[in-house]
């Protein structure tokens, strides 16, 4: 066997089936979003988009799980609410809900995993100091670029509201979402330390 085909080889190609554990991990991270969007949510504005637990819930699953892993929890996690079962906040559900002015939210979540996941892996498999500040800037870039951007435009869809009211609507998030982020970069990073081929093996 040569050396390209040991498990110890930096070179050695990415597994490409997941097994269960990643399976396990993938229903255990779903079932994490869920419940942190039935905690108590506090509505904000006019249009009634609540303040949850979920962006925490979305980010440390993508720093935690990377890209694929975390894409296809919180893709999981959207599919049964959409599918009908009450997990969205406040207990909604089913097809309705992209109607609504937290439809831009609630879509934008699995490619914000994705994408905190994939800048996850990176810090992860190239950083040990300053991990935690470098995840939290992963987290905060996704939870930008997708989670308010997509918010932004649900709002202008279905509350009908003009791109400058809908981004003052959004501002309110921020706070609670620099803080959520902050939480999901400690617990990721500890939880990369306690368990170092969590994600970094999927890497090598």
């Amino acid at each position: 066997m040569s050396n390209t085909e040991t498990s110890t080889s930096p070179r050695t190609p990415a597994r490409r089936r997941w097994n269960a554990t990643d399976l396990g991990l993938i229903a255990v991270f779903a079932a994490l979003v869920a419940g942190s969007a039935l905690v108590a949510a506090i509505p904000v504005g006019g249009l009634g988009v609540p303040i949850t637990l979920q962006t925490l819930a979305v980010m440390l699953t993508g720093l935690v799980l990377g890209p694929g892993r975390a894409f296809a929890a919180v893709g999981l996690y959207v599919l049964l609410g959409l599918a009908g079962l009450p997990i969205f906040s406040g207990g909604r559900s089913g097809l309705g809900i992209l109607a609504t002015p937290s439809a831009g939210y609630i879509l934008a979540f699995p490619l914000a995993a994705a994408a905190a996941g994939w800048l996850a892996a990176i810090v992860v498999r190239r950083t040990v100091r300053w991990r935690v500040a470098l995840l939290f800037c992963a987290a905060m870039a996704s939870s930008v670029v997708l989670v308010h951007t997509l918010g932004v435009l649900g709002m202008m869809v279905n509350g009908k509201l003009t791109i400058g009211a809908a981004f003052v609507a959004d501002l309110p998030y921020y706070p609670g979402d620099i803080l959520k982020n902050v939480l999901a970069a400690i617990v990721a990073a500890t939880l990369h330390r306690a368990f170092p081929d969590l994600l970094v093996r999927r890497q090598r």
